[in-house]
Formats: structure tokens, C-alpha cells, sequence
């Protein structure tokens, strides 16, 4: 007999032909009266068991045999019958001289979106693997098409990695069967194979395609008009479509914030957007809370403390449940000279960083190891835009539906930020429409403070939440909470205020302005609430309301100085580079806003330094418009 491909006809010389099925065939490939290759699997008393192909088998009654078989021959057979339970009976068919046809499977595939109207079928699925996880049971293959990401099963023995040549990244076609697992939908997996070739270019591109318009994000109206806003809208959307199409490539996202109030009406936002665009795109209802991680960080900027456990989370992820290298999200912080060496140490693994910030940004420092940056300096705009009002946009940018939950968010990162935004008006007023008045919101950045300062390293996820009040929680919760926080917070600021305010030191700068300078670090309390820079904040808010005139306000440690500024017009970035030049061997770094900020310094060059600052303050401009918008970071 001679062999043929798939497709072509049979010999010209009159021989029979015989129909071989490749191995994906299903028995939906079968047709009656038409004879077909097989191979003997088993024998038994009652005849032997035939295989066709990975999914088409059956019985050769002992009846209908002649002559003795062995495990391994070939055997041409027509199909006889299909019983009730699907079971099919074939018979031998008498042929001598045939031509081999090549027979492939005519796949019509089945998306993620259809999986539910097929639990209990045989179904046919191409996709891009996502992720393998190896479990003590099968191999879960996360496979995504152009509608979604579907954990596929497949068995071997217990603990054994099944098609161990499948990786992450290769496109592949699964044969299987769609069944409840819990609550998700999984696909038993029949037969597995990685596409090569044409196929696998036509696949790519398909899905190709289809990701790009699923990852646009959603053209959704401002919740305010501010033309300010327009001017980084272009670039926040640019973020919205890098994050929507990290979930749909089933990536992992960081999310790095700055531990205060408007750092939390940043993160939290995006953090529920994401989770409920991953819970539409994924089949494994477990997915929203592996695949996304909020992470406060006590620093203005991305530390190597925080960037390495980050870093060995990951690789840890990548080796225990096949998770691919995630995308790092900072938000209200990210944007100078000192995230470089954090940054840089994730470009070794080529880790996608996008930043979303409000501090005055070092662009030549850190543009080229990022793949967004959004940053209203950037579009000659400043920190009175905060970083909460910017991912409140970007939040309903990646899923709209959020939108009735966040309407109040805007006004809270405000207040928390002390902005001065001339938008600030019409954010309260929309909070106000949602029953949040001006005291209500001063109340909620109070406590929002006070949760970080206790939460530390942890997210608090529920907790937050509820004091935000999204996600549709509680509100007779949220209500008590807010109001037993705030009142807290309050209480331990006066008790720290009334031991530290007679050790304040206060003179007259010869540009008008007055300074106050208190030694945190001996004169206020430590480990407890509130922190120095929130403790420096306080006695400069004060000073501004019993004084009406310019203030500078600086409480200092023995390697650290934190600064509040009103009325004067600082520079506090560029404080700091001159900083570095001019006191050699102080180890100077730090920044922040123009007119608040931190810096630190060696402890032997503490005098030097404050020094140095003081000269500086003394040389500013007063601008009597120009006040502290933000807390201190701390």
C-alpha cells in the first residue's frame, strides 16, 4: 500500500482507500460505511479494543474475527454501531490492497464565552498558555483565547507534569471537556498540542487582534470639567490600556502606593477596578486574588528594601504556581532619581513598570526604565492635581461600572493632600450629592491616616474599603469607623502636640518669614501615632492659623529632616541636589513637592545640613499664594 496526504484522492490504479484519522479526531470525524485504519490496544475474550485515534475507540466483537490478533497490529474497520452510552462497536472490513488517506480534524472551536452552554461536551479551544501550575493532582494549563483565560487540566500520574514541552507563551489547541470545578468552569483535557508553523502565526495573529481591542480602555466622560485634567488624559488612558492588557494576557500587577490618604484613594480604586476586570476575563473565580496585590510603601519612592522582597515575591510566584513576571503599578509616588536603583534592579528581569504620580518628577532619571509615566508636571501642571483624582479616572477608564462607588474618592485624596486645586469646589460638591459632606470627608482622611499609620507593610484591604466606603460595604459600618478613627487620630495628635509644642524653636528669617524648628526625635513621641512628619504637619498647620504669615516648619531627627512650607516659594527637589554638592560626605538624598518634602542625611552631618537649609529659606522668595498642598511623607 502506498501512503497519501490528507486530502488528496486515492491511487490512480483502482486500489481501495482506507481512511487514517489524525490523532486529535473526535467521533464526530467518523463517517458510516467508510473504512478505517486501527490499531489494537487490547484483547479480551469477547474480541479486542481498537483505537483510531487519542479519542476515538471500541470493541471488534470476537464474532466477527478471524485469525489471532497481538497488541500493536493494525486492523481496517468500519464502525457498526454507537450505543446509548456512547460506546462504539467496530467490524473488521476485508481489503488487501488499499492507499492510505490522511484524515484531519475539521475544528470548530469553542471561545471561553461559550464554555458554560458546553459543560459536559467535547470542545475544542485555541489559545496562548498564560500560566502552568504543576499540583499535587493534574497540570492546570491557563489558557487565553480572544474572549477570556480558562484553567485546563491535565492528568498523568499524581504530581507529574503533563506535555512537559508545553511553555509559557507557546499557543497551543486543547480537545477537552468544560466541567464545574467549585464555582469556575475548567476544561478537562483529552489531548493537548502546541501549534507550529502557520497555524500557530494564524492563531497569533487572531489573537492578536482580539487583545488589541479588548485592551482599549473605556471612553468615559471626567466626573468633573477640568481642563487641567484634559491635558494627562491622553496619557492615562495610554496606563488604563497597558493594565487592561496585562489582565488579558493573565500577567500578575504590583501595586506600589504611598502610604497616606491620597496614596489610598489611588490604589484602592484601580485595585477593585482590576479585580473585577480579572474576575470577567478569568474562569478561575480564585484568579482577582492571585492575580493583583496592593502594597503600601512607607517611602516617597520605590525603596530596594521594598523592590527586592517585590522582586523574590515574584520569582517565588514564577517557581511554585507558573505565574509570569508581574506588572509593576506605583502610584503617588515613582517618579525621581531615587526609585533608579529599584527600578533598574527589576529591568533585569524585564518587568514592565507604569507610574501614576503628583511629586515633582526627575524625567531624564527615570523615563527610559518605564513603560508609562503619568505626572501632571509633565504637562506644565503641578501637585494640586493628586494622584487619587488621576486613578479615579483610571479606574472607570478600566472598568465604568465603578463609577456610582468612586464619586466621593475625588474630594477625599483632596482633602487628604491639602490640594488647592481650583477643581476642589466642584469635587466636594459631588461628594456632597453623594451625602459625604465637607466634615464627613475631613473625617475620612483622618482616619485613612490613622489605618496606615497602624496597618504599616499590609494592605488592608477590607479595612480600607470599609473606611472608604467602596466595594458596596457596610455604611453603618463605615460611618462608626470613620468616626472612632478620626476621633482617635485627633486625640493622639493633641496629646503629641501638648509634649511637643513648648520645645518648638522659632526665629524670625530675614525675607519675613517665620521658621519653627522642633527636634522630633527627643521632643514627640516615638513608634506611636502620629509619625514625625505628620507631628511636624500638625505644629505647621497651627503655626499657619495663630501666625496668618509665611511659615517654615522643619522637625528633624538625627539623620532626617522633614519640611513644611507656606507662603514661601521653595524648592525643595532642588534644595537637595545642592544639598548633595555643597555638604561633602553628607549622603544627602530626598525631595517631594516644591514647598514639602523630606530629606535625609548622614547623623555626624546633621548641623551642617540644617544649616545649609536655613541659609536656603532665608534666600526664598515669599509668595503668600503658595502653601503646602500635601502631607509629609513620612
Amino acid at each position: 500500500m502506498t501512503r497519501e496526504s490528507a486530502g488528496e484522492p486515492g491511487a490512480d490504479d483502482g486500489d481501495s482507500v482506507v481512511y487514517d484519522l489524525a490523532a486529535e479526531c473526535t467521533a464526530e470525524d467518523l463517517e458510516e460505511d467508510r473504512p478505517y485504519l486501527a490499531e489494537i490496544n487490547g484483547i479480551v475474550d469477547y474480541g479486542v479494543f481498537v483505537d483510531l485515534s487519542d479519542s476515538v475507540s471500541g470493541l471488534v466483537h470476537e464474532s466477527v474475527l478471524d485469525g489471532t490478533y497481538a497488541v500493536g497490529d493494525e486492523l481496517v474497520v468500519e464502525l457498526e454501531t454507537v450505543r446509548d452510552n456512547g460506546d462504539m462497536a467496530f467490524e473488521p472490513v476485508d481489503i488487501e490492497e488499499y492507499t492510505l488517506q490522511n484524515v484531519g480534524h475539521d475544528y470548530a472551536l469553542t471561545g471561553t464565552n461559550r464554555l458554560e452552554s458546553n459543560v459536559g461536551d467535547q470542545i475544542h479551544l485555541e489559545g496562548e498558555v498564560v500560566q502552568v501550575k504543576q499540583t499535587a493532582g493534574p497540570t492546570i494549563f491557563h489558557v487565553a483565547d480572544e474572549y477570556g483565560v480558562v484553567p485546563c487540566a491535565a492528568f498523568e500520574e499524581a504530581g507529574v507534569r503533563a506535555y512537559p514541552k508545553v511553555e509559557i507563551g507557546d499557543v497551543v489547541r486543547i480537545t477537552g471537556t468544560p466541567e464545574y470545578r467549585e464555582d469556575s468552569v475548567q476544561i478537562e483535557v483529552d489531548g493537548l498540542s502546541k501549534l507550529e508553523g502557520d497555524d500557530a502565526e494564524e492563531t497569533r495573529q487572531r489573537l492578536e487582534e482580539s487583545l488589541e481591542t479588548r485592551a482599549q480602555p473605556h471612553d468615559v466622560e471626567p466626573l468633573i470639567d477640568w481642563p487641567a485634567f484634559e491635558k494627562l488624559r491622553p496619557n492615562l488612558e495610554r496606563v488604563a490600556k497597558l493594565l487592561r492588557r496585562t489582565v488579558l494576557e493573565g500577567r500578575p500587577i504590583r501595586v506600589r502606593h504611598h502610604a497616606d490618604g491620597d496614596g489610598m484613594c489611588a490604589a484602592v480604586p484601580v485595585q477593585i477596578a482590576l479585580e473585577r476586570f480579572i474576575a470577567d476575563v478569568h474562569e478561575d473565580e480564585d484568579a482577582p486574588r492571585h492575580l493583583i496585590k496592593r502594597l503600601p510603601a512607607k517611602a516617597p519612592f520605590y525603596e530596594m528594601e521594598d523592590a527586592t522582597r517585590d522582586l523574590n515575591f515574584a520569582l517565588e510566584d514564577r517557581e511554585k504556581h507558573g505565574q509570569q513576571l508581574p506588572l509593576l503599578l506605583m502610584l503617588d509616588n515613582g517618579s525621581t532619581a531615587e526609585d533608579v536603583p529599584a527600578y533598574e534592579t527589576l529591568a533585569r528581569y524585564d518587568i514592565p513598570i507604569a507610574v501614576v504620580d503628583h511629586h515633582h518628577p526627575d524625567p531624564e532619571a527615570v523615563e527610559d526604565l518605564l513603560d508609562a509615566h503619568v505626572n501632571p508636571y509633565l504637562h506644565d501642571e503641578d501637585y494640586r492635581i493628586t494622584t487619587g483624582m488621576l486613578c479615579v479616572e483610571l479606574a472607570r477608564m478600566i472598568y465604568p461600572d465603578l463609577t456610582e462607588e468612586l464619586r466621593h474618592v475625588p474630594a477625599v485624596a483632596g482633602l487628604s493632600d491639602r490640594s488647592k486645586a481650583d477643581a476642589m469646589d466642584d469635587y466636594l460638591e459631588l461628594a456632597a450629592e453623594e451625602g459625604y459632606d465637607e466634615e464627613r470627608l475631613q473625617d475620612l482622611s483622618e482616619a485613612l491616616d490613622y489605618a496606615a499609620f497602624w496597618l504599616r507593610y499590609n494592605s488592608g484591604d477590607q479595612l480600607i474599603q470599609d473606611l472608604l466606603h467602596v466595594a458596596n460595604g457596610d455604611e453603618g459600618r463605615h460611618r462608626e469607623l470613620v468616626s472612632f478613627f478620626a476621633d482617635r487620630a485627633r486625640d493622639e495628635v493633641d496629646e503629641q502636640l501638648e509634649a511637643a509644642m513648648s520645645h518648638l524653636e522659632h526665629e524670625d528669617l530675614d525675607n519675613g518669614a517665620h521658621l519653627y524648628r522642633i527636634d522630633v526625635e527627643n521632643y514627640a513621641h516615638r513608634f506611636t501615632y502620629p509619625a514625625p512628619g505628620k507631628t511636624t504637619g500638625e505644629i505647621h498647620d497651627r503655626k499657619i492659623e495663630e501666625t496668618g504669615d509665611p511659615v517654615i516648619t522643619v522637625g528633624y531627627g538625627p539623620d532626617f529632616a522633614v519640611l513644611r512650607s507656606d507662603g514661601v516659594r521653595l524648592d525643595i527637589p532642588n534644595m537637595v541636589s545642592e544639598l548633595e554638592e555643597e555638604i561633602p560626605g553628607g549622603g544627602v538624598s530626598g525631595g517631594g513637592h516644591l514647598v514639602v518634602g523630606s530629606i535625609k542625611f548622614v547623623k555626624g552631618k546633621r548641623e551642617d545640613v540644617i544649616d545649609a537649609l536655613v541659609e536656603k529659606m532665608e534666600d526664598a522668595e515669599i509668595d503668600e499664594a503658595l502653601s503646602s498642598a500635601a502631607p509629609i511623607d513620612d
